[in-house]
C-alpha cells in the first residue's frame, strides 16, 4: 500500500507557476495535498490499497493539479476582490482568479483506475418491456 501523502509540497511547488502558490505555507500546502487525495479516492472509489504498492504517476498528477487548484482557490478567497468600479467616465472590472476544480480535467488522467463498486447505495436499472 502506498503510504500518504502521495505527493510532497516540493513537487506542488515545483510544478506551480502562481506566484502566490508559491509563497504558501508548506503546513497550509500539506493540508491542501490532503484534500486532493480525498478527492481523488471519491472521484475514483479507489483507495490505492494494497495492490498499489507505489502511486501511479497519472494519479500523482492529478494530485498535483488538485493541491495547486485548492491552494490557489484558498489564497483567492482571502483577498479582496473588486468586481467593477466606475469613476466619473473611466470603468474597470476584476474577475475573480479563482479555478474551477471541476474544469481541471482530472478524469481522463484517473479514468484507468476507477473502480465501478457502489458506495453502499442502492442503484436500480430498469430496462424498456
Amino acid at each position: 500500500m502506498a503510504a500518504r501523502p502521495w505527493v510532497t509540497p516540493e513537487e506542488v511547488i515545483q510544478y506551480t507557476s502562481h506566484e502566490d502558490v508559491l509563497k504558501r505555507p508548506v503546513e497550509k500546502l500539506v493540508f491542501d495535498i490532503s484534500r486532493a487525495e480525498l478527492k481523488v479516492i471519491a472521484k475514483t472509489n479507489n483507495s490505492f490499497g494494497e495492490e498499489y504498492p507505489e502511486i501511479p504517476e497519472p494519479v500523482k498528477m492529478a494530485v498535483i493539479l488538485l493541491a495547486e487548484a485548492y491552494a490557489k482557490n484558498s489564497i483567492e478567497a482571502t483577498k479582496k476582490q473588486i468586481r467593477s468600479e466606475t469613476f466619473d467616465d473611466y470603468s474597470y472590472s476584476v474577475e475573480s482568479g479563482t479555478v474551477d476544480i471541476e474544469g481541471l480535467d482530472i478524469d481522463d488522467l484517473l479514468a484507468e483506475y476507477v473502480l465501478a463498486k457502489g458506495r453502499g447505495k442502492t442503484v436500480m436499472r430498469m430496462r424498456a418491456l
